[in-house]
């Protein structure tokens, strides 16, 4: 109870006073954290600027590894035909166009595509099938194309 009275009253009395015991208190602060540091007032500036760079620097940093992560998982949620994630693709937004993906992430995902596309093709598919010799059936084909050719050549019409 006496908590509330006095939390009541303690603001109550504040307001009259304006808060000028509040600013004067707050400027002095400032004085002995300089000071208590060993520096003038311009160093302790300078000093908190480079403090507040320091942070902003490490806060892009931050965000665009964020988004390097983000492009990587939404990268495998297209190849395995997940669902998409909403704060992926935000992230990407917020970072814009300079996110790069590391070198060796870069080469896995063309020889991924590479071998996805040779697994697409028809000699892929043919690769997949069970008790098929590749090289015979090239054989065959390469035998037909050369009858082929020469009964072209003896045909009298042609």
């Amino acid at each position: 109870m006496a908590f509330m009275v006095k939390h009541m009253v303690g603001g109550q009395l504040k307001n009259l006073t304006g808060g000028l015991g509040e600013e004067m208190k707050a400027g002095e602060g400032e004085k002995t954290e300089a000071a208590a540091k060993g520096m003038t007032q311009e160093e302790f500036e300078q000093y908190q600027q480079q403090l507040v760079e320091e942070k902003m620097e490490r806060d892009a940093n931050f965000a665009q590894k964020k988004a390097e992560r983000a492009t990587v998982r939404s990268h495998f949620r297209e190849k395995y035909r997940l669902p998409k994630n909403e704060t992926d693709e935000t992230q990407i937004q917020q970072a814009g166009d300079d996110i790069e993906l590391p070198t060796e992430l870069a080469k896995m995902i063309a020889e991924d595509n590479q071998e996805e596309a040779h697994k697409q093709s028809v000699i892929g598919q043919l690769t997949n099938i069970q008790n098929v010799d590749l090289d015979q059936l090239k054989d065959k084909a390469q035998a037909t194309l050369e009858d082929l050719k020469q009964s072209a050549e003896k045909c009298s019409v042609m």
